[in-house]
């Protein structure tokens, strides 16, 4: 299941420094970034195996997620926080802000045989346009 992280921040007069470690399980081996993607929904998928972390490092966006069992929606609008999503936690990002940069951080190379396009049948979200892209 989906879990939101406040990541440790140090803060000083000359300015801030997060970190991201201890997060996900395994070795970082994936790290991507989304920008000027506007309202558009990006993912529409789960894992076999992936774990990935999200942090929107400018600006926002919203994070839909279900694990086959429990809907949440998050809203990512602060460089210190961190979205963990486990392998069965199908995902949309949308309503990026204009600014927003979502960094994804994953433990897996990428592998088209990793996702899984349709979403769970309880889903609220199965009767929505989703974009079922390959990233």
């Amino acid at each position: 299941m989906a879990k939101l992280y406040e990541l440790k921040t140090f803060v000083s007069d000359n300015g801030n420094l997060t970190v991201f470690e201890n997060v996900i399980p395994g070795t970082i081996q994936r790290v991507f970034y989304i920008y000027g993607a506007g309202q558009n929904p990006r993912a529409g998928h789960r894992h076999v195996r992936a774990w990935n972390a999200l942090i929107c490092l400018n600006g926002s966006c919203r994070v839909y997620n279900h694990n086959g069992k429990v809907e949440n929606t998050y809203y990512l609008d602060d460089p210190r926080q961190c979205l963990v999503l486990e392998p069965e936690d199908w995902h949309i990002m949308d309503e990026f802000s204009d600014d927003a940069i979502l960094l994804v951080v994953s433990n897996e190379l990428y592998d088209k045989d990793d996702y899984i396009h349709e979403p769970y049948p309880n889903s609220r979200r199965t009767d929505e346009s989703v974009l079922a892209d390959s990233e």
